[in-house]
């Protein structure tokens, strides 16, 4: 499972569409699941160190139109490690207390510390895709200047992407380790998965009548997430387009990606200093001195 060649870190001949839905080396079901749980006793092991260590830091984010597995990539993936080492969260519309800063602060808020795996589904970048293609909803930000639509020109989208890279940019100058996932589905994949939604009662709680408007507005969307995907790709801050019609392809492969990631960083157990080798030296002493 080669992973770079799913991995953008530039806009240079970046296309959505050269990117298929579809694995193009399908697996079965039971091998992919086997894969998966290898993988993730891996990653067991080396966040425990990464823990330890305590010097970066790290953000998983995950985009993808709707029904497009986030959810379940999350939990397949990450089950099994240590939840005091992870912080998880998702991201709905902002509230007015949010509203009332600007709009990367909730999300300055929700940075992971260091020795934590955060993982964002959805993000900071709703704010270039839903607010791209409903273009009413930056006015709730109330930005001065900004008062109607028409504002909203190329060059605010410009201004806003490198708002974002600055923003991330910051962040892995300060040892945090980015990975933005996008959960890439075709049109037809989406229709069956809403369609499990309405016809399964046990998945009717997934449905959400407000899917069916955002699909309605698909070209839109994935000309947002182009736009977006293309602006923002750094070396720093690399998508990874993720064939999703195969929800287990998907899963095997994300798991992969942070084995991988995890297992290249320079981390090791802290080094104890003389005073707490003494301090650890007479601990046990004490400890066998007990009858």
């Amino acid at each position: 499972m080669k992973t770079s060649k799913y991995k953008v870190t530039s806009a240079k001949g970046f296309s959505l569409k050269n990117y298929a839905t579809e694995p193009d080396n399908p697996m079965e079901k039971k091998d992919l699941k086997e894969r998966i749980q290898i993988d993730i006793e891996e990653i067991k092991k080396v966040q425990e160190l990464f823990f330890a260590d305590s010097r970066y830091t790290m953000l998983m984010i995950f985009q993808a139109m709707d029904a497009g597995g986030k959810d379940g990539a999350i939990r397949h993936v990450m089950s099994g490690i240590n939840p005091q080492g992870c912080d998880v969260r998702a991201f709905k519309a902002p509230t007015s207390k949010e509203l009332s800063h600007d709009y990367l602060w909730r999300h300055h808020q929700a940075m992971p510390e260091r020795g934590i795996i955060g993982i964002h589904n959805r993000s900071h970048y709703e704010f270039v895709l839903t607010c791209k293609v409903n273009p009413a909803f930056v006015l709730k930000e109330r930005i001065p200047g900004i008062e109607s639509v028409d504002k909203l020109n190329k060059a605010f989208w410009k201004q806003r992407y490198e708002q974002i890279v600055n923003f991330e940019k910051r962040q892995a100058e300060s040892g945090m380790v980015i990975l933005k996932f996008f959960l890439h589905i075709s049109k037809d994949e989406q229709k069956m998965r809403l369609l499990e939604r309405i016809d399964i009662p046990a998945k009717n709680w997934k449905f959400d009548a407000s899917d069916l408007k955002s699909r309605a507005k698909w070209n839109q969307y994935a000309q947002a997430y182009e736009e977006a995907i293309a602006a923002t790709a750094t070396s720093f801050a690399p998508w990874y387009i993720i064939p999703a019609d195969d929800k287990w392809y998907a899963r095997a492969l994300i798991a992969r990606i942070l084995k991988e990631q995890l297992q290249s960083l320079d981390i090791r157990y802290p080094e104890m200093d003389p005073d707490s080798l003494e301090l650890l030296r007479q601990a046990r002493l004490t400890l066998m001195s007990e009858e």
